[in-house]
């Protein structure tokens, strides 16, 4: 299945293989269809015309990739007991070191997994709209913040925490 664009009125709907997302542009900015190719203009001068055109542009850009391809991201548990655990469909059960344990209902559009071997340390997320992703993951992640002198916490997968030394010991 190919992706395809639609209009109605001041929004763009797109369908493709892993959902359907619609996106509502300014009211400056016009979106074509010319053949296979979108193009994005803007009818307000000055700066405001040229920002607003890019930043429609790159959502554009954004949805037809979402709705095509997906966006994934992968959080890592670090610490003794921190586990992730999915329960139905969209519910995830966190402990991570607190006297009780974290329930945090998905968006719908999200959806979790978690690989066998990792035990419960590793969570994939994916989702075609790359927003409600990104706020999923940074909300799962403000829950328990990797912290600089243990490296304890939730953090991204390929994130650099910064370390410190901590207290030196008595001499």
């Amino acid at each position: 299945m190919t992706t395809q664009v639609s209009a109605a009125d001041d929004r763009r709907n797109v369908e493709g293989p892993k959902g359907k997302l619609s996106l509502k542009l300014p009211d400056t900015i016009s979106a074509t269809q010319d053949g296979s190719v979108l193009v994005v203009k803007s009818n307000a001068g000055g700066a405001d015309g040229r920002r607003l055109q890019g930043l429609a542009r790159a959502l554009l850009a954004n949805t037809l990739k979402g709705a095509a391809e997906g966006y994934e991201r992968i959080l890592e548990l670090h610490g003794t007991g921190y586990r992730a655990e999915i329960k139905g469909t969209n519910s995830l059960v966190l402990s991570l070191g607190f006297s009780h344990q974290i329930n945090y209902k998905l968006p719908p559009s999200v959806k979790a997994s978690i690989p066998g071997d990792s035990k419960g340390a590793v969570l994939i997320l994916q989702s075609p709209d790359k927003a409600e992703l990104g706020q999923a993951s940074a909300t799962i992640r403000s829950f328990r913040p990797p912290e600089p002198y243990g490296g304890k916490g939730v953090r991204y997968r390929d994130e650099q925490v910064r370390r410190k030394a901590g207290k030196s010991g008595k001499k």
